[in-house]
């Protein structure tokens, strides 16, 4: 039989606040992250990017680590905090055993160091313990580490879709009685690697961007971390229950190693694909938090599967980007996370920025904040390569 799967914690850390408590404000208020580039130096600081006004050392404090900071990346350090802030809220005295694991997704891994020391590492061996640090796979060891789990611990990196793949495996494992419980979630800091990979796809937005705008020029990049526990129902304290995860698909349609299919046939598959694992139709569906990059084709590609998928009955929808920034490895958990966010407080989000229509598209996104009566939300991320992923997160 097919456990049932909840979420009893989550955190979060982004542009828009270092905790869920933050992060709400700042929607409340419409209050976006984007802002100028101060992190470090780059011939790209006039281009607009969705950064944590926090340093290292800062985040070092944050996460409570007093051992020698160099050995911890960025993106690890947000990890762990938003790590941290998920079991804490699922209100567990300890995360480890045989039946526990950890899903961590990243895409740029310790890139932020191997900046800073590659050059020297080409001419001598002074900088060698940096090594350990610079994949992706440290994250995810640091974070199990922290908490003791020594089971069942993976990495994903899977382009935009990573953190979303890593609910989406956590909760399979769970549904198919693999383990009882699983910290799954995604990291990823805000890197020079990252900045002038976009710029050279032309895709970088100089104004910050505008999601599902006619006048949209491109996404914003940004940088955070999301974690949630997932819990099977039969096994979790039914008082820490925030929603249920009830559907979840990956699609790949291998259109093209950067862009989405025009029809946005992926996307119209992985939301298929979810409904179906969830046993619902597209009218129980009352809000999609979108992928929403802000770039021409992304935008266009993802509304035409929307309005394929729900036809006249299209619910509420919106993308966050504009207040975080993309966030790329992260970007799926910490929409996931402000989903559940949704379903507990009964609201949709607003989609910032918006103007004007797309042109041959009827949908127009919600752009305040709503109370609304929200059963089930669609949380989409769609990612290089044609790596598409839905989630369904639904109250209990």
């Amino acid at each position: 039989m097919l456990r049932k799967i909840v979420v009893t914690g989550i955190g979060i850390i982004s542009a828009i606040g270092n905790n869920v408590e933050e992060t709400l404000v700042s929607v409340y208020g419409l209050k976006s992250g984007i802002k100028k580039l101060s992190l470090f130096d780059s011939i790209h600081n006039d281009i607009p990017v969705g950064e944590i006004s926090v340093s290292h050392d800062d985040l070092l404090t944050l996460a409570g680590i007093t051992t020698e900071q160099k050995f911890y990346t960025r993106t690890t350090l947000l990890g762990l905090i938003a790590a941290q802030q998920a079991v804490l809220n699922a209100g567990l005295s300890e995360f480890s055993g045989e039946r526990t694991g950890l899903i961590s997704a990243t895409t740029v891994g310790g890139m932020d160091l191997n900046e800073q020391y590659y050059k020297s590492l080409l001419v001598n061996a002074s900088f060698k313990d940096y090594l350990e640090v610079f994949d992706s796979a440290d994250c995810a060891e640091k974070i199990a580490g922290y908490f003791g789990i020594k089971h069942n611990v993976t990495t994903i990196s899977t382009a935009c879709s990573s953190s979303a793949n890593a609910v989406m495996t956590g909760a399979r494992l769970i549904r198919n009685n693999h383990l009882d419980r699983v910290l799954v979630g995604g990291a990823d800091a805000l890197t020079k690697f990252t900045l002038n990979g976009f710029f050279a796809l032309e895709i970088l937005s100089p104004t910050g961007c505008r999601p599902f705008d006619q006048n949209r020029n491109g996404l914003t990049i940004g940088e955070g971390a999301a974690f949630l526990v997932l819990e099977a129902k039969d096994v979790a304290d039914k008082e820490r229950i925030l929603c249920e995860i009830t559907g979840f698909a990956n699609t790949n349609e291998a259109f093209h190693q950067t862009a989405s299919s025009a029809d946005g046939y992926g996307a119209l598959m992985a939301m298929e694909k979810a409904l179906k694992v969830s046993g619902l139709q597209p009218s129980h569906i009352n809000y999609i938090n979108a992928h929403g990059t802000g770039t021409v084709v992304n935008d266009l590609s993802e509304g035409r599967a929307i309005e394929k998928l729900f036809e006249h009955t299209a619910p509420k929808f919106s993308s966050t980007k504009a207040f975080t920034g993309h966030t790329l490895g992260a970007a799926g958990a910490i929409e996931a996370v402000l989903s559940v966010l949704s379903v507990k407080n009964q609201m949709v989000f607003p989609n910032l920025n918006f103007t004007a229509p797309i042109e041959g598209l009827l949908l127009l996104p919600q752009t305040e904040v709503a109370n609304a009566n929200i059963q089930h939300v669609m949380s989409n991320s769609f990612g290089f390569g044609g790596s598409n992923t839905s989630l369904i997160f639904s109250k209990t």
